[in-house]
């Protein structure tokens, strides 16, 4: 059976078609051999952990490191508890690194450690017993909060100084947000707003979009498998509806291949993908709806409708522009202005912030659209045509005062 276009968790090149994780993160192999503790973020979906889960793959198989990725979320329900979310992550980490490494590359049974601690004495013990230096990638760092959040940051911190054979010899905290951006009650704030819990960062980087030719080359594996082509023009209309987001790029052509024209010997067309985009903004799966979610944060919402309704930001802070960019919902033109992230992102959110005036508007129907939804010129001419003659046979307003009379 040949390949799919996933939508769904990471890739797996045996099932999937996918690109090679490393081109999307530059200088991450210098970072690590440079013993780094770094922070990755970008939005959901955009494949972080994908792109990790390979990486490490490839680190731990060529010899030199034991890499692993490991998560923080299940940690997520114990904001104000640091040694109950030390406890389920723990737990999860040892299951996770048995299904990444070889025996003899796992961890070691972890150290008893009072609460608070847990986290800081399991990495140490790891390091110590693993037969090479120890990376670590630690995917949705950002999930947690409050007490468990920063708990988790000065535990890191604190074993910075003694790596690589006392800990983990680079660590990247990956998730949506920078580090400053983590949720935390503290100081009136509802964001962590500095990095001095974890200001040993070297860098924060985050993972790019696909480009036009890595689209045509994602699209072109599936025509090398199945023998069916996308078009040109289907590509290009592809890119520039998703701006190559790869969450929407594969969502269209899954539509595409597996749904509007699964007989492998018709080609791909622009016309085709336009008829997959209604069909996801109609349909609002997971990573759409909660697209949606984030525009009922009152943050987003300051930086979203001034630029649909054409007007300044106004006093909206640096931090939301650069929350609303790291989430995916904008981006930064070449000449440094925000744009919505791409068209189908833009509809979504039009449709949805006007829902609720369009719902409080009777249903006139377009007798001037055709039946796929395309304007009929005739028929508006002809609609306007009868308006006009229906108004002018109507009495003039001093005919009309006359009658009165």
């Amino acid at each position: 059976m040949h390949r799919w276009f996933n939508t769904a968790g990471p890739c797996n090149p045996a099932d999937h078609y996918m690109l090679p994780a490393e081109e999307r993160l530059p200088g991450v192999r210098e970072l690590i051999d440079r013993k780094a503790y770094f922070v990755l973020h970008a939005p959901r979906q955009i494949g972080k952990t994908t792109s990790l889960r390979t990486l490490a793959r490839d680190l731990t198989a060529e010899g030199r490191y034991v890499a692993v990725l490991v998560s923080a979320e299940i940690g997520a329900p114990f904001p104000d508890d640091p040694g109950a979310a030390e406890l389920a992550m723990l737990a999860e980490w040892r299951g996770t690194a048995g299904s990444q490494l070889p025996a003899d590359l796992r961890p070691p049974p972890f150290p008893d450690a009072p609460p608070g601690q847990r986290i800081g004495a399991a990495l140490r013990a790891w390091a110590k017993a693993a037969p090479r230096p120890l990376v670590v990638f630690l995917d949705e760092a950002d999930a947690l909060r409050d007490a468990t959040l920063v708990s988790l940051l000065r535990q890191i911190r604190s074993g910075y100084p003694d790596r690589p054979s006392d800990f983990p010899h680079a660590l990247a905290l990956v998730g949506l947000r920078d580090v400053r951006d983590y949720k935390v009650t503290s100081g009136g704030s509802d964001r962590l707003g500095t990095s001095s819990p974890f200001n040993i960062k070297v860098e924060s980087l985050t993972l790019r979009n696909f480009t036009h030719d890595e689209v045509a080359a994602l699209y072109a594996q599936h025509t090398a498998e199945t023998g069916q082509v996308f078009r040109p023009d289907a590509v290009d209309r592809a890119f520039e509806l998703t701006q190559g987001q790869p969450w929407l790029v594969n969502a269209l052509a899954r539509q595409l291949v597996d749904v509007l024209v699964k007989d492998r010997a018709l080609p791909i067309t622009a016309a085709d993908v336009d008829r997959a985009r209604e069909i996801l903004i109609e349909r609002q799966d997971t990573h759409l709806d909660s697209l949606v979610d984030r525009l009922r944060q009152p943050r987003i919402r300051a930086v979203i409708e001034p630029m649909l309704a054409g007007t300044t930001l106004g006093d909206v802070p640096e931090d939301d522009r650069r929350f609303a960019v790291d989430l995916g919902l904008v981006r930064r033109t070449a000449e440094g202005g925000l744009v919505i992230a791409n068209p189908i992102y833009r509809e979504i959110i039009v449709r949805e912030l006007a829902s609720g005036v369009r719902d409080s508007l009777p249903r006139i129907p377009a007798t001037w659209l055709t039946q796929d939804g395309r304007l009929d010129a005739d028929r508006l001419l002809d609609g306007s045509s009868s308006s006009t003659s229906a108004r002018d046979s109507l009495p003039s307003p001093s005919a009309r005062a006359a009658n009165t009379r």
